[in-house]
């Protein structure tokens, strides 16, 4: 399993995910989930993948045409006028890896090589958008109203982001938030783990404001964890104590 969020505020994008990936308990591995794409002052793109790991692996080769020598290779996202453009090319090579692998397996593998992926990104001319690409290659766009997207171990991070989420807030809060909805999922299911992946993108620059590892060691991620948990013991105890003598 993984934990990947992608999220839209007023002045950029924000992304962050885990690196764990495991077949059981007893063969837990670290594998980057984030990747990116860049042409200087013309456009940003970064993908983010949760699912079969060969066929995400699969998917990055094939967009970076890693079958071919490095003088013949050219990106197609690199290439693609629009996100729009991007995020369906990025559809239909998911779609695509998944049958392939469905058609080589049997019927019986169908649904293990499943993956789902959150493309994001900005393209001179157009907005910053953000996508989340279903393993069918079919895709929606997040918009103010859905300003973020999650894929994989979504359900224990979810209510944080929902309840802090501000579209104006700084990326400052907006990383902030998204150590703690990491920290409350990692905490609650051992299929997501350190290091993560952060990644923040300024509206109309097309490269990384800020971008790093977060490791167990790492002096904020401990602040924020720590800090988190004895905040929701105070706020507990702060609520009004239940009385089962009360009418």
């Amino acid at each position: 399993m993984t934990y990947c969020v992608g999220m839209m505020l007023d002045k950029g994008l924000v992304m962050m995910s885990d690196t764990r990936t495991n077949s059981g308990v007893d063969n837990i591995s670290v594998f980057r989930k984030m990747f990116q794409w860049s042409v200087p002052g013309e456009r940003f793109i970064s993908i983010m993948t949760a699912g079969n790991l060969a066929t995400t692996q699969s998917v990055v080769s094939q967009i970076e045409e890693r079958s071919k020598a490095h003088a013949d290779r050219h990106n197609s996202l690199l290439e693609a006028e629009t996100m729009f453009q991007a995020a369906t090319q990025v559809g239909a090579l998911l779609r695509d890896t998944i049958l392939a692998c469905n058609k080589q397996n049997g019927e019986e593998a169908a649904g293990t090589f499943t993956a789902s992926i959150i493309l994001a990104g900005q393209i001179k001319g157009g907005e910053p958008r953000l996508f989340l690409i279903y393993p069918e290659g079919n895709f929606i766009e997040a918009c103010f109203d859905t300003p973020f997207f999650q894929i994989g171990e979504t359900k224990y991070g979810r209510p944080i982001i929902i309840r802090g989420y501000d579209r104006d807030m700084s990326f400052e809060d907006a990383v902030k938030l998204l150590m703690v909805s990491f920290d409350s999922t990692i905490k609650a299911n051992l299929s997501v783990g350190l290091p993560l992946d952060l990644l923040v993108v300024e509206k109309d620059t097309f490269e990384p404001a800020h971008q790093r590892r977060i490791t167990a060691q790492d002096p904020y991620y401990q602040s924020v964890s720590a800090g988190w948990s004895e905040a929701l013991k105070q706020a507990f105890h702060s609520l009004p104590d239940y009385s089962m003598f009360s009418e």
